[in-house]
């Protein structure tokens, strides 16, 4: 009886982050600010590794990967919330939710694979140095990349049927600022036990897996470094490895923070800024903290900017 009285739904409303409009108006400065800066700095991440012949190797390789990523899933969620800022009825089509939602998992599932492939590739550089040209060559590398996106695309396939299955007859009323797995997951009518097993066990195993070649890596990255006996050599093998440990940690202590909950433990206004802070900021932290602490991305980019100084 209730699914007869249930209304099919052509739209969601967004609360969005604030229902104040001079606040709106506030953040739609901010995000347009950071949304430029992640736009411009990580493809220009790309552009550098890409016309710069000291930066094609596989690291590198990985990282124009990453700043790909960035790009992409940061634009899955900006580009509606900056629109939503400035409008009053912050609505998002049935169908286009369902979409949001997907090439959002996808690309964030790709994240923390590249994530844990660029841990493995500090691994073999550091830890067996003499087998790195053969273990990381262009095939493998491209095969990597490769296999992250193939997973993340078949992921986000499963999570987002499992959540547009369910039936929202109570309410099309979305508490945040794009379609996400828990804010639907609290809105739906029915029982959303087997998406919250689904979320655990896939999400987990991307997750978990990523997590544990990080760890991994990082164990036996750490046990190589300490057994280095020069002060400068250890100084340098840890530089190579703390941007990466930086742009991990923001990025998987989010991740875990917001998927592996209950769903009665959501606090959905706590959530939105913790969704903020991976969907919006990270992005475009990324390519700044491995351009800060990177000698040879602040070499090449010096290199750039003069060479477009002389010509110009």
């Amino acid at each position: 009886m209730a699914a007869e009285n249930c209304t099919v739904l052509t739209d969601f409303m967004l609360l969005g982050l604030s229902g104040r409009q001079d606040v709106q108006q506030g953040l739609f400065v901010l995000f347009l600010l950071v949304y430029g800066i992640t736009v411009i700095a990580n493809l220009g991440m790309i552009l550098l590794i890409n016309t710069d012949p000291r930066l094609h190797t596989p690291m590198y390789y990985f990282l124009s990967n990453l700043s790909f990523c960035d790009v992409c899933y940061s634009s899955t969620v900006s580009p509606k919330m900056l629109a939503d800022f400035l409008s009053e009825q912050k609505r998002i089509p049935y169908n286009l939710c369902a979409i949001q939602m997907y090439f959002f998992g996808a690309f964030a599932d790709v994240e923390c694979l590249l994530l844990a492939v660029m841990a493995y590739d500090r691994y073999v550089a550091i830890c067996s140095p003499l087998l790195y040209s053969t273990a990381m060559s262009r095939g493998i590398c491209t095969q990597l990349v490769t296999i992250a996106h193939i997973t993340g695309l078949v992921d986000s396939a499963i999570h987002t049927c499992c959540t547009f299955r369910l039936s929202f007859c109570n309410s099309n009323v979305i508490n945040h600022f794009f379609c996400d797995i828990p804010p639907l997951l609290a809105l739906s009518s029915s029982d959303t036990a087997i998406n919250e097993i689904v979320m655990f066990a896939f999400i987990g195993c991307v997750v978990g897996s990523s997590i544990v070649t990080v760890l991994l890596s990082y164990s036996y990255i750490l046990a190589t470094i300490l057994r280095i006996k020069s002060a400068a050599g250890r100084r340098r093998a840890f530089s190579t490895c703390a941007s990466h440990l930086t742009a991990v940690a923001l990025f998987f202590g989010t991740l875990l923070f917001m998927y592996f909950r209950p769903s009665s433990s959501y606090s959905l206004d706590t959530d939105k800024i913790a969704s903020v802070f991976y969907t919006v900021v990270i992005p475009m932290l990324n390519p700044l903290i491995y351009s800060l602490r990177n000698k040879d991305v602040k070499g090449a980019l010096r290199k750039a900017v003069g060479t477009k100084l002389r010509s110009g």
